[in-house]
């Protein structure tokens, strides 16, 4: 990825693929995920990915820690890059893409969300989450 001379790029959070499972998952039953962590003590945001069999997610994504960046114009940001996905909306006012830079992915985010909008509750009746309350395992939303 070269870095586009009219696009700011701003650190924004590591997301690390896990197979383990961790406190406080949640479940997308769209992209058949667990996604945890997300905090920041130590001034640098991680979050956790743990896929299941048969995630329809690039399996870049599913195996290589990622750094994303917010940037001030994902269009831009992501002309002539080899993208894995998106652009989308995961949520309202949260624009994202991942793209492919010599076999490790980079996530693009555009948004003027807070940190706290971003970072609080996950977002139920979204692309993510399509289920009214989020779901924190597989089994809840087997039973709905």
């Amino acid at each position: 990825m070269k870095r586009k001379p009219n696009v700011s790029y701003r650190y924004h959070h590591m997301g690390v693929p896990t197979s383990e499972q961790r406190p406080d998952e949640h479940y997308s039953s769209t992209f058949r995920m667990y996604t945890s962590g997300g905090e920041d003590p130590g001034g640098f945001r991680i979050q956790f990915h743990r896929f299941e069999s048969g995630s329809c997610l690039h399996p870049l994504i599913q195996s290589t820690p990622h750094v994303a960046f917010q940037v001030d114009d994902l269009e831009a940001a992501v002309a002539d890059e080899r993208l894995l996905l998106g652009p989308y909306e995961p949520f309202s006012s949260f624009r994202v893409a991942i793209i492919e830079e010599e076999g490790v992915p980079i996530e693009l985010i555009e948004t003027e969300l807070t940190e706290d909008e971003i970072w609080g509750e996950p977002k139920a009746s979204s692309v993510i989450y399509p289920e009214e309350t989020v779901p924190l395992s597989a089994q809840e939303v087997i039973r709905s």
